[in-house]
């Protein structure tokens, strides 16, 4: 993340209960969400961890790792100063499937890379950064393709700060 190795040396991790995608993978229950957002507070707290850098194993190993995955609530939890979360409206959703230009598609993997997720000079590993970030910030269409919703999602997203 970022420019940071080994991040476990580095950060605290909250396990939380689910069989995951390749076993009936199901929503979060209020109970874990709750309990979630209580530790949470408190280790921003004492630790003073900006809301930015509560990330998913997905951020930060896209290529071994789908979790916490999109059925985990981050816009619910950005409430919280619990990670962060653009601010694009409902008209916005009309450039999803609206594929970008070349020139574009290379700008979206450099605000990918302003946000925090690395990139490789590879194109697997760029579709796995993709579909981390569309579980993450556009968990209604995964598909690992670069589209006009996912670019404004990152231009918002650094717009607020988050690079």
């Amino acid at each position: 993340w970022k420019k940071h190795k080994n991040l476990n040396d580095k950060s605290i991790g909250i396990e939380i209960q689910n069989a995951g995608h390749s076993n009936n993978y199901q929503r979060f229950s209020t109970k874990q969400i709750k309990s979630l957002i209580f530790i949470s507070k408190k280790l921003r707290k004492k630790y003073n961890i900006n809301s930015k850098n509560f990330l998913g194993h997905s951020d930060i190993a896209p290529d071994r790792k789908k979790d916490p995955g999109e059925k985990f609530p981050w816009k619910y939890l950005a409430k919280y100063k619990i990670g962060i979360w653009y601010n694009l409206s409902k008209k916005d959703q009309k450039f999803r499937n609206l594929i970008l230009p070349k020139k574009d598609k290379n700008l979206f993997f450099r605000n990918l890379n302003k946000i925090g997720y690395c990139l490789k000079n590879n194109s697997k590993y760029s579709n796995f950064v993709t579909k981390a970030f569309q579980r993450r910030f556009r968990s209604k269409k995964i598909n690992g393709k670069i589209d006009k919703e996912c670019f404004e999602i990152t231009k918002n997203l650094i717009k607020r700060g988050l690079n």
